[in-house]
């Protein structure tokens, strides 16, 4: 097993995450088996319990993990299906090492930070790096992310593990990069100082970075280059200019020409087989057509909705079409506002802010035959406007959201629960979709995969009073309601599951590929009317 290990300095927010997707984007099309792993050295558990205005979205995998945003990038540049294992915590790792001590395996040792944590540390990497991956086949390089910055607090345990890890493993087993800030000023000259601070705390802690990925507004100067790699004694072909990119898949593109894969297997002892460029093709196909899709969001950050982003590039690459997308505030936008807009989409959330005006741009695509897709709790919205306004249930709620007809109910396996973490249904349910619906369909089978999040369902008690209305539940698991959609509408689909998850530029998601679609093809009946 190889390891790559990515740390950050100066600032949080670098891009350290996109940087390691990229890194491995590298190596796969190179041939290479690649597995990721991000450490967070925040105390929670899990990101499930995290607010995502303030730490972005919570991505599922597919054994239920609600980890970083990260996960996600990991998994659509790396066409791979991670595990709860591949997110390390100090949350985890202190309570396996509480566990441990309260069992009495330290056989009555004082508990501390080394050798105990570091060690826990250790085995939660090499765990994660020998689980199998895509087809039960087992890495050959495990990239690994370091959250935080260098010089935080939090972070100190994990760094010194990879300093132990690295003294323990052979030179060409385990490498360094580094990420760090060149900032121009400005007279537009680029300013290595932060790098410099930067690297001086990471060698203060023994690690000497291999590698270091200089972010910056533009491209960094080979004096600039230079300048770095006499401050950090790290080879000018090793320091590399990342610059802003508006699309983050062209970042390994553009480390491909910084020649970062002849460095990296230099370095691993790698050989460096001529990179399959399938996936450059994919993401770079150029645009034929443009759609407006209408998010109607409550959190106000993209970032929150970071899989839905991305899932309609995967479409938009797909189809030919870009996909402009307009944030508008649940609690603030105006009907008019959805007027020009191609295509409504509502999110996945939680609690009853801003969820009237949801409603409101629900009904508006479904009574306009403007193309709607509704995820999550964008499904169960739409059968509470479906109920209010053709069933006449003018009181029709969630259970979640207080008083009134509950055409939404909480699960069953819900009632009694009290601890909100890692609770819900979470990860991969099998979902029987109905023959000869919109859904079935898209994917082009009956019979599906695909992660959930979530504590309510329709409400058994009115599912026969709504396909009696006209509205049909074409997917279910089991007694539960997965799909729902309106036969003669252009296109009207939620789904209580999270498509986005599962969706990567070589495999976008049907839903969304049937919704740009949709887009497309109103945009087009617009202009000819």
């Amino acid at each position: 097993m190889k390891y790559i290990v990515v740390t950050g300095g100066v600032m949080s927010g670098l891009g350290k995450g996109i940087t390691t997707a990229s890194i491995g984007r590298l190596l796969k099309n190179r041939g290479y088996q690649v597995t990721a792993v991000k450490i967070d050295p925040y105390l929670n558990i899990d990101a499930g319990t995290m607010n995502p205005a303030q730490h972005g979205e919570v991505f599922v995998l597919s054994d239920g993990g609600e980890v970083d945003l990260d996960l996600g990038n990991y998994e659509r540049f790396l066409d791979i299906n991670l595990k709860s294992i591949h997110n390390i915590t100090t949350g985890k790792v202190y309570r396996n090492v509480i566990e441990k001590e309260r069992r009495g395996d330290f056989l009555g040792a004082t508990v501390q930070i080394i050798p105990h944590i570091t060690d826990e540390i250790k085995h939660c990497i090499s765990r994660a790096a020998q689980e199998a991956v895509n087809g039960g086949k087992v890495a050959d390089i495990c990239l690994v992310e370091v959250g935080g910055t260098v010089g935080d607090i939090e972070s100190m345990p994990f760094l010194e593990a990879v300093r132990q890890m690295h003294g323990e493993l052979a030179p060409e087993e385990m490498i360094l990069v580094h990420v760090t800030l060149v900032p121009m000023d400005t007279m537009g000259d680029f300013k290595t100082k932060p790098t410099q601070h930067s690297v001086k705390a990471l060698r203060e802690l023994g690690l000497q970075p291999d590698i270091i990925v200089a972010r910056s507004s533009d491209v960094i100067s080979p004096q600039t280059k230079k300048k770095i790699s006499a401050f950090t004694d790290v080879p000018v072909k090793a320091v590399v200019s990342a610059k802003d990119a508006p699309d983050i898949y062209q970042i390994p593109m553009e480390l491909e020409k910084e020649g970062v894969a002849d460095v990296v297997c230099s370095y691993l002892g790698l050989d460096n087989h001529e990179p399959d460029s399938t996936w450059y093709r994919v993401v770079s196909q150029e645009y034929t057509n443009r759609a407006t899709v209408a998010v109607v969001s409550k959190y106000g950050i993209e970032d929150v909705y970071m899989s839905i982003k991305e899932s309609l590039k995967h479409a938009g690459r797909a189809l030919s079409t870009e996909v402009n997308i307009r944030w508008l505030d649940a609690e603030t936008f105006d009907v008019c506002d959805l007027a020009d807009v191609d295509g409504i989409l509502i999110p996945g959330g939680f609690g009853k802010r801003g969820i009237e005006g949801k409603i409101r741009a629900i009904r508006y695509a479904r009574e306009n035959n403007k193309p709607y897709l509704g995820l999550c709790l964008g499904f169960q919205l739409a059968v509470i406007e479906y109920a209010r306004h053709v069933l006449a249930i003018e009181d029709a709620t969630s259970e979640e959201m207080g008083e009134g007809t509950h055409v939404i109910a909480i699960l069953p396996e819900q009632e009694d629960v009290s601890d909100l973490g890692g609770t819900m249904r979470l990860g991969d349910c099998d979902v029987v979709l109905k023959d000869g619906t919109k859904v079935a369909g898209l994917y082009g089978k009956t019979a599906i995969v695909e992660r959930h999040r979530h504590r309510y369902e329709v409400n058994p008690a009115f599912i026969a009073e709504f396909e009696g209305a006209g509205l049909v539940f074409s997917g279910s698991c089991g007694p539960r309601m997965e799909v729902c959609e309106i036969p003669d509408h252009p296109f009207y689909l939620a789904t209580q599951f999270h498509p986005e998850f599962k969706s990567s530029p070589t495999n976008p998601s049907p839903p969304y590929v049937g919704f740009v679609e949709a887009c497309k093809k109103n945009k087009t009946s617009s202009e000819v009317r």
